[in-house]
């Protein structure tokens, strides 16, 4: 697997730090960003090949995020992380670009899979 740049976009510091340890560990350069509009932000000046985003957050949520990122860039690959996986939310980060949906609490193979999958 190449190695791949990827943006954490979640509030929870112990969330970004579990999953930036993991992806270190799997040869990944990490960004951090704290809610949605940081994220947004991030993801414009860094270009990652892709970005595990948090539904819930303050200032924007995951799926504002989901559908600015989209707009200025069709292909990014957005991964929503969430812990309220109701069906409603899933249909919508689907709906708006999101090329996975991961519930937490997740595991270390999951985001492997992930990884490989959008690696291609």
């Amino acid at each position: 697997m190449k190695p791949l740049d990827i943006l954490i976009c979640d509030d929870s510091v112990l969330i970004r730090k579990k999953l930036k340890d993991l992806l270190e560990k799997l040869g990944c350069r990490v960004w951090e960003a704290v809610n949605g509009q940081d994220g947004f932000e991030v993801y414009q000046k860094e270009k990652p090949h892709a970005v595990f985003m948090d539904i819930v957050m303050p200032v924007m949520d995951g799926l504002e995020a989901l559908k600015k990122i989209k707009e200025q860039d069709p292909q990014a690959k957005v991964i929503m992380l969430s812990s309220t996986g109701t069906a409603t939310k899933l249909t919508e980060a689907i709906k708006n670009g999101a090329v996975d949906f991961i519930q937490k609490p997740y595991d270390n193979e999951q985001i492997q899979r992930i990884l490989t999958k959008i690696s291609g």
